[in-house]
């Protein structure tokens, strides 16, 4: 008897082909590329498991599974991907917001409590996602946002354009702190900078290492050369009692913390992700 290819048998085969290929999570990302051929949100993919897509989208769908294991991200072959309870557009052109990155901004907005109308940087900001989200939940926030990219910067003006939040951002083409106007003074100063070394690079998984934009993951000989320079021109814009906090691999906490004290910076701190890995260091300006 011939199989009835429904959307049900279709994402279970596909989960255990994902997963004989190493995808990580297979049963998520087979519901999430027939969500998007679909035209629905993943829950929906369950309540609709008993349908037989048509022969289109089938073959969407086969086209899709395809180009995942080839090693294409997922989120680029959708174009989306949540954060912090928010869905942003992604492209080839920005990194791919994670879930540990949310720790970054929940750490921001611990550190701007109490600031009636903070002014925030956000250096280096691809996507937007990190922009965007404290923008959205700050509601009198001014936030700068600067990154080398001008086709991350497209990318990150429709995403606020899309949260209704582009009035609330300004956004500037250049490396780090270089393209902000004199005298910029800010409460907060936030960075998901790169910061994988070169030696590191074979270890990434094949859809990072040959699809995620190089320029926003290569940190320099050692993964800390974005740090060194944030370290030493962030006392510069920040107002006093100002914070600066950074995003940092797991096995950079120490170094980082020790180049911010070197800096001149105080109250330097450690703050975990939600698998208890070194995830933000953040100081404050005297």
């Amino acid at each position: 008897m011939a199989t009835t290819w429904t959307v049900k048998a279709l994402t279970e085969w596909t989960t255990k082909f994902l997963a004989g290929k190493g995808v990580e999570t297979p049963l998520k990302e087979s519901r999430t590329l027939m969500a998007f051929v679909l035209a629905c949100k993943p829950i929906d993919v369950v309540a609709r498991s008993e349908e037989e897509p048509t022969d289109d989208e089938k073959a969407r769908y086969r086209e899709l599974i395809k180009r995942r294991v080839d090693g294409w991200p997922t989120a680029y072959l959708t174009g989306r991907r949540d954060f912090y309870m928010l869905s942003f557009e992604v492209n080839p052109a920005v990194l791919i917001p994670r879930p540990d990155t949310e720790t970054l901004v929940v750490a921001a907005l611990d550190a701007l409590k109490g600031v009636a109308t903070p002014r925030i940087l956000d250096l280096g900001t691809g996507s937007g996602c990190v922009a965007v989200s404290l923008a959205h939940t700050l509601k009198t926030a001014g936030v700068t946002a600067v990154d080398i990219s001008p086709d991350a910067l497209d990318t990150a003006r429709r995403n606020a354009a899309a949260h209704a939040v582009a009035d609330r951002i300004v956004f500037l083409q250049g490396d780090l702190f270089a393209p902000l106007p004199p005298a910029a003074s800010f409460d907060a100063v936030v960075s998901n900078p790169p910061y994988i070394a070169p030696s590191e690079f074979a270890g990434l998984a094949v859809e990072v290492r040959d699809h995620e934009p190089r320029v926003a993951l290569d940190g320099g000989p050692d993964g800390l050369a974005f740090y060194r320079r944030i370290a030493a021109d962030a006392p510069t814009v920040l107002r006093p009692g100002g914070t600066l906090l950074v995003e940092i691999g797991s096995t950079q906490a120490d170094a980082v913390m020790d180049l911010f004290r070197a800096a001149g910076l105080t109250h330097v701190a450690l703050t975990r992700d939600g698998s208890a890995l070194p995830r933000v260091v953040s100081a404050r300006r005297a």
